[in-house]
């Protein structure tokens, strides 16, 4: 099995937003209610335009088959689909902010076969070729383990709200990647 990642295009927007919800549905059930779930969907867990357009934002693809999505921003905004109303899109300085790992999905049907963890590497590759020294993500109790292996170490346990009045437990973590 080999692990295909190259960058998302904007037309793929549709398609990236159904293995989204298919993937918060069945991958973060455990670890969040079913209303978190819906309230997140949208807000907190959403298709972001701005790393498409930024070129920063990946499809892994197995057997031509669409396996995961993820990016890296040189933008503020920690976490988020680009529908949040307070998101951040002013520009991080290389070298002086952390780079944002960002929106992390993976399809259920490829899940703990290596999607995440190649989505990271070229994520890391990227954000470390632009000249970011350090690491930041907001990780989901779900998305945890996979950080915490590839040496991410968690900072601050917060609450995202969600429009239904319900919140998501989100963990920012921070790495600094050997350069």
């Amino acid at each position: 099995m080999t692990i295909a990642i190259r960058p998302a295009r904007l037309d793929e927007a549709p398609a990236l937003a159904a293995l989204i919800v298919r993937s918060v549905r069945e991958l973060q059930a455990a670890d969040y209610t079913p209303e978190q779930l819906d309230g997140a969907l949208g807000s907190v867990f959403g298709v972001d335009r701005q790393l498409i357009n930024d070129g920063s934002y990946f499809i892994a693809e197995i057997d031509g088959a669409l396996a995961g999505c993820g990016g890296w921003s040189r933008r503020r905004t920690l976490y988020g689909a680009d529908a949040v109303a307070d998101r951040d899109d002013a520009e991080l300085t290389p070298g002086i902010d952390a780079a944002r790992i960002r929106a992390f999905f993976v399809e259920p049907r490829f899940a703990r076969r290596g999607v995440g963890a190649a989505l990271l590497a070229a994520c890391e590759a990227a954000a470390t070729a632009y000249g970011f020294t350090e690491l930041e993500l907001g990780a989901t109790l779900t998305g945890i383990p996979l950080y915490s292996r590839y040496g991410y170490r968690a900072v601050e346990h917060t609450e995202a709200p969600l429009p239904n009045g319900l919140s998501l437990a989100i963990v920012r973590m921070v790495k600094t990647p050997a350069v």
